[in-house]
């Protein structure tokens, strides 16, 4: 699982660099983080109830 959600992290973080490297896809740049924000959250919630 802990593999799953780095895996995207890392894909998300590369799509939001591409967006803000290509002058039309700033909307990817957006996407990119967002996506990559409720990943990390959601990771990081799943892991703390795991510890529980």
């Amino acid at each position: 699982m802990v593999a799953l959600i780095i895996i995207l992290l890392v894909i998300w973080l590369i799509l939001a660099i591409l967006g803000f490297a290509v002058k039309g896809l700033l909307w990817l740049a957006i996407l990119g983080i967002v996506f990559f924000v409720i990943t990390a959250i959601v990771g990081w919630l799943r892991r703390r109830a795991s510890r529980s």
